[in-house]
């Protein structure tokens, strides 16, 4: 039996981020997961991409030009050789950091040196699907359903309670938690100067690479002028009297990431020194109307499975699929809420489902070789009651 090894990684890549119907909405989701493919290739000129020992895509909705193992397409548009192995993944928003995870254990149990993972997905040329009926030639209508976000062909069975709509469920956790209006949007509001800021600080010139044949350079939806007050006159988006609006819950989006693993006997082949090592990993469920506080479990497993607390931790990549939700985790876990998100989150970035996890983990080992700090944590929440999280140890700051 082969001895067990730690996995790092060694570099990301994403394409920048594109608002729905937008600059990204005529590249088909397979092309845009080549574009990342290629970007995370282009930082390990070194590497043989016949070493790849496999690679591991998320998506989330696969009704469409997604389908049929849409990591696998990628690697065939992306020209590597065919003997590249890839599956694809689907845990919803948590996809493509799901396939990080299972990449990184793939790399401790020696059975690859290099994985390169990562996610897409195209909200846009989300398809409407139509039910197939049980009988050939149905006398009544039948009716188009979008698959671009939350339930749909729900099964009879599932109790009410648990498929009412992703903004109502958040309505409901804004309302235990008491978590106002005014909080929501501020912390909005701060997702998008942050993501401005970073990128005119040139933070994410390194991160996001050009998707061939656009001029698009910088992610979509950051709108710079934003303020709590701009906020404040938007009207609620699933109740009259909510508090959840299009300004404080992330965007219907375009996109996708890539990043590299490796074992550290992977630094010869790749011509890189590792960023950061996964440290440890964590998963937790619940109810699934109650998925946006599901990453406080997932991120206390995981650092517990590192072996330190939060007090360790300098840095936190969040996805933010609502302000309330996220505000909600940072509560519970107890942390400085400055150290969370400092480049902006996806409020401001934009949500591309399958593509978000990969983004916060490349995010953050960015940020960790930045500042010098030593621990980090990513973590998301996933619709239906899921929710992942990785702590990252800088290896430079040991």
């Amino acid at each position: 039996m082969a001895d067990t090894c730690e996995a790092y990684v060694y570099a990301a890549a994403r394409t920048p981020f594109g608002r729905y119907a937008g600059a990204l909405a005529q590249i088909r989701p397979d092309d845009l997961a080549a574009a990342a493919v290629l970007g995370a290739l282009e930082k390990a000129p070194a590497l043989d991409p016949a070493r790849i020992g496999d690679v591991v895509w998320g998506c989330a909705n696969q009704a469409g030009e997604d389908n049929r193992n849409v990591g696998r397409m990628a690697v065939l548009l992306a020209g590597l050789p065919v003997s590249v192995s890839a599956t694809t993944v689907n845990r919803l928003c948590g996809s493509s950091l799901d396939a990080a995870m299972m990449a990184s254990r793939t790399i401790e149990t020696a059975d690859a040196q290099v994985v390169l993972v990562g996610g897409v997905e195209s909200m846009s040329r989300a398809p409407w699907v139509l039910p197939k009926p049980a009988r050939g030639y149905p006398a009544g209508n039948a009716e188009l359903v979008s698959t671009t976000l939350g339930w749909r062909l729900v099964n009879e069975q599932m109790p009410a309670q648990w498929t009412v709509s992703l903004g109502e469920c958040n309505e409901l956790l804004a309302q235990e938690r008491r978590i106002g209006r005014d909080r929501q949007d501020a912390f909005a509001a701060r997702s998008h100067a942050l993501a401005d800021a970073a990128w005119k600080a040139g933070f994410y010139d390194e991160l996001v690479v050009a998707v061939p044949g656009l001029d698009l350079v910088r992610d979509e939806t950051i709108r710079p002028a934003t303020t709590s007050e701009g906020l404040s006159s938007l009207a609620p988006s699933f109740r009259s009297d909510g508090t959840i609006t299009a300004g404080n819950a992330s965007p219907l989006s375009d996109g996708a990431s890539a990043l590299i693993l490796g074992s550290e006997s992977a630094a010869d082949l790749l011509g890189l020194d590792p960023v950061a090592r996964i440290a440890g990993r964590g998963t937790s469920a619940i109810e699934p109307q109650n998925f946006g506080i599901a990453p406080v479990e997932a991120a206390d497993r995981a650092l517990s499975r590192a072996g330190i607390t939060w007090a360790d931790v300098s840095a936190v990549e969040l996805n933010e699929a609502f302000a309330v939700q996220s505000l909600a985790c940072v509560d519970d876990w107890g942390i400085d809420p400055e150290i969370v998100n400092t480049k902006g989150g996806a409020i401001a970035l934009g949500h591309p489902l399958g593509a978000s996890g990969g983004r916060i983990l490349g995010t953050l080992t960015h940020r960790l070789a930045e500042s010098g700090d030593r621990w980090g944590v990513a973590a998301i929440c996933i619709g239906v009651g899921q929710a992942l999280a990785v702590v990252v140890e800088n290896v430079t700051a040991r």
